[in-house]
Formats: C-alpha cells, structure tokens, sequence
C-alpha cells in the first residue's frame, strides 16, 4: 500500500514559523527607534511576516509529523525564513539604486544570514548606505540560523516538541543528536541556554575591553552586532573591514569565542555536571582542537619567515612575531570552523598560505556545533575506517570494528558518512563545473580557483573565498544564475545535503 506525505502538515507548521519570526524583527525595528531612524521598513516587514505565517498555518490543523513530514517542514522552514528575512532588504532599497534591494541579492544576503555563510551580494555595506535597523537585522539574521531555527521552536512551542527529536535530527549539523536530558524540549532549551550565555559574555567582554580603553571602536553597537554573528560562526559585520577594523585586542578576544562556537554544544552539559574529565577527553574535541593548533602553527610559520609573500599586501611583515601568529591563529579559527571573519586580506598571501587556509575550510567544526563543512567527527570516521581496511586486507579474518572514544561505531553509521561525504565532494564538484561555465556565458573572469573557492566557501557555509571573492571582496559580479545556485547551495550546506536531497526523490514521496 502507498503512504503518500502529508505535506499539508508541514507547510502549516512552516507557516507558524514564519509567524514567530515578526517577533524577531522587533529587535531591528526597537534599534531603528533608538537611533531615530525610519522604522516603516520593518513595520511593514512584519505585518508580511504575520499575515503570510497565519495564512498558510490554514494548510492543516494537525502537527503530527511523520518522519518524512518532519524532513519536508525542515527544508521548507529553512527556505522560508530565507525568503521572508529578504522583504526588509528589498522594501529598503525599493526606489534607489541599491544592489541589496534587487530580489536575487537580497535572498542571497537572507540565505547566506540565517544559513551562517557570511557570503554577501553587494560591496555596499556601510552605515553610509544602509540604516543601523537594517544592518542589525542583517546580523540577527546569522544569530537566529546558528543555533537553529527548529531547536528554537522546538525549545518554545509545544506543537513543535511533539516531534522535537526527529525535527532536530535533521536539522542538527552532524551524524547525530545527543540528547540531554529525556524530554528534547529540555535539550532544545539548554542548546539554546549555552549558546545565549556565550553571547551575553563575549557581548561583556568586548564592552570591558572599550571601556578599558582597548578597543575604542567597539562600542555597544558593534559588540552586541558581533556576537550575534561569532558564536553563530556566520561572519557578517556591519564593518566593511571585518574584524580588521579593530584592535589587536578585540582580534585576540574573538579567537577563543570562534573556537567555542566550532565545538560540540552538547559538551558543555558535561562541564555543568562537573564531569571535567570526560569533557577533555572527548575524541572530536581533542581532534577539533589540535586541527586548529596544527594548521595555526604551519600557517604561522609560513607568515612569520616570510614563505608566503607577498606579506606586505596581507599587512604582515617578514619576522613580526605577534601579528604573524595573531594572523595565522584567527584565520584558521575563523576557516575552519566556517566563521569567515578577516582580520586582513588574506587573498593577496601567497600561494602556499591560502592552499592552506582551503585545506583548513574543508575540515569543518564539530557535530553539533554552529560550524559548517564536513564536520570533524566525519573526517575521524573515515580516517579510523581507512586504516580499519588496510589492516583488514592484511588480516582477511580479523573482526576490526571502527571505534571512537572507546565506543564501536554502527557499521549503518559509517555508510551514512561514506554517503554525505561522496555527496558532498561531488555536489561541489559539479557547483565547481558550473560557475565556470556561467562566469564563461556571461564573459566574468573567474579563475578555476575562485571557482573552487566559491563552491566551496557556499556548500561549506564558510563566506569568504579567494581572489575577487576574498575577504574584503563580495559575490555582486556572479551572473544571477550562479548567485541562484550559491542560494540552494548554502541551503542544502546549512541542512548537511541530504535531508534536502531526498525531498527531490520519488521515494520520498511514495513508499
């Protein structure tokens, strides 16, 4: 017998979403009033945002998802936020000339917001062009998506826990959902607990390190601004320099909050049992840390002797010993886990330090935190399965199974991360192809690197590339095919491939 989906239930419960977030467009609508700005903006914003959330909350008046509902309302949640986080870009620039406001641009900036990329559209931002309100939405943005949007709704409506564990399932970046405590409401609430708490103490710290006379740029504005886009490890700024634009010190105190943010959440549930011990001892976070410590030190290396000129043009000059290592250590903390903030341009560095700063992007952060890219815990897997199939080749009859801490990983498991991992090098393969072929069409110059770079920098939900696309730079050149296809491809990336993927499948439709 065919089981078809009930998508009615899901795009109902997309709706509700929808609805909830007018809510969060207050907050940009409250700074427009602050800074005496015209709020109609967002005021109109949100009258969209609830009319169109209630309108389509009518498709059902059940929210019983299935396993494959629950799969459809992600992927449509995710794609729904997006477009409607576009209306304010678009009702602010209707009528002037700027890039952010044309439909296609302003999805692009939306996606790239709530999926963490920190990719953007246009080379306009600035207080000069944009109002305080808009340029804030444009950071909560990344906020909102970093945790994620479902396990906020799981943690606040009741109609959403119902399904909370399959929900997060596939949302949740990683191969899997450690769960907390019994009720996955409880887990969504702490999730969300730890990641707000983060975001309150960095806030406090930046302020301390203005007030303390470190760091005069960094005032309220820019601090809270920041930390809606650090511990999310999206990237945006309302800064055209990035982290640049600050002092050393602020630089410094941004590193440890980009390498929390790139670790497992859930661990942190360890450290309030006081179970410091296994904390340390996690295997992901071991690796995730001595990934970054390694990278830095090679990287740092190469800008501290001079390896990778021209230096000059990246503002780090041969045998400068602090800035080199300030430099290397926030790059790659910032890459690896798919932060995307700069503290300079770094592509205009050699070719040897930017090779590394990619292998860097393809390593990802941890499972289960707001980091991008194939994700630690994947690499571990295939690395531990590889070398379980040497020593099995050379022992036929040896039983070898692939363990991680200490603990045996399901045979089922490691096929899945076989299979995202096939899927995600390939999906980037063919991105790579066609942002070639679209530069080609259109005559944009786009060497095969910017191409893998910007492939890569989408899928990854990384931000910056190289070249034109590096971290000063912007994707405004890109024909509006290609700007489509990075849309789809930092959505899918956001959602780790596959749970959107199969919504294009006949068996998802019928059983």
């Amino acid at each position: 017998m065919s089981v078809r989906v009930d998508w009615r239930q899901s795009v109902a419960l997309t709706g509700t979403v929808i609805k909830y977030l007018a809510v969060a467009m207050l907050v940009p609508l409250g700074i427009g009033l602050l800074y005496g700005e015209d709020t109609v903006v967002f005021l109109i914003s949100i009258g969209i945002a609830i009319t169109l959330g209630v309108a389509i909350e009518q498709a059902s008046d059940s929210h019983e998802l299935g396993p494959r509902e629950a799969l459809l309302f992600v992927g449509l949640s995710w794609g729904a936020v997006a477009v409607v986080g576009a209306i304010p870009y678009v009702i602010a620039g209707y009528g002037t000339e700027s890039a952010l406001g044309e439909p296609v641009n302003a999805l692009f900036e939306s996606m790239s917001g709530f999926t963490t990329t920190g990719a953007t559209a246009t080379n306009e931002i600035s207080f000069a062009r944009h109002s305080h309100a808009l340029l804030m939405w444009r950071q909560l943005t990344q906020w909102l998506g970093g945790m994620g949007i479902i396990v906020l709704m799981v943690a606040i409506l009741p109609e959403a826990a119902v399904n909370g564990a399959q929900l997060i399932e596939s949302e949740a970046p990683g191969p899997e959902l450690q769960k907390l405590t019994p009720k996955i409401a409880e887990t969504a609430r702490l999730l969300w607990l730890f990641y707000l708490g983060f975001t309150v103490l960095y806030v406090l710290i930046l302020l301390g390190l203005h007030y303390a006379g470190y760091a005069p740029n960094m005032d309220a504005y820019n601090a809270v601004a920041h930390a809606f886009t650090t511990l999310p490890t999206g990237g945006f700024s309302p800064q055209a320099e990035s982290i640049a634009y600050f002092s050393p010190a602020v630089q410094w105190a941004v590193i440890p909050f980009m390498l929390i943010a790139g670790m497992n959440f859930a661990l942190f549930y360890l450290l309030l049992q006081d179970e410091y011990a296994a904390f340390l001892k996690d295997r992901e976070l071991q690796a995730y840390l001595s990934a970054n410590a390694g990278v830095a030190v090679i990287l740092w290396g190469l800008l501290f002797t001079g390896s990778a000129p021209p230096l000059e043009l990246g503002g780090i000059t041969q045998g400068a010993l602090e800035n080199s290592l300030r430099q290397a250590t926030f790059q790659v903390a910032s890459l690896l886990n798919s932060t995307g903030y700069a503290t300079s341009d770094f592509a205009q560095w050699g070719n040897t330090a930017q090779g590394v700063l990619v292998f860097a992007m393809f390593i990802g952060g941890s499972a289960g935190s707001t980091g991008g890219g194939v994700k630690i815990v994947r690499w571990l897997v295939v690395l531990k399965s590889i070398r379980r199939q040497l020593f099995t080749t050379a022992h036929p009859s040896a039983v070898k199974p692939v363990r991680l801490g200490g603990q045996v990983i399901d045979e089922d498991v490691i096929n899945a991360i076989y299979g995202f991992t096939l899927l995600y090098l390939l999906t980037f393969g063919v991105a790579t192809v066609f942002l070639l072929l679209d530069a080609g069409r259109v005559g944009l110059e786009l060497t095969v690197f910017e191409a893998i770079s910007a492939s890569l920098a989408t899928i990854g939900n990384i931000g910056p590339g190289f070249g034109f696309l590096g971290p000063f730079g912007t994707y405004e050149l890109f024909p509006e095919t290609s700007k489509l296809l990075m849309i789809f491809l930092m959505w899918i990336g956001r959602l780790e491939i596959i749970p959107v993927f199969v919504i294009f499948t006949g068996a998802f439709w019928n059983e």
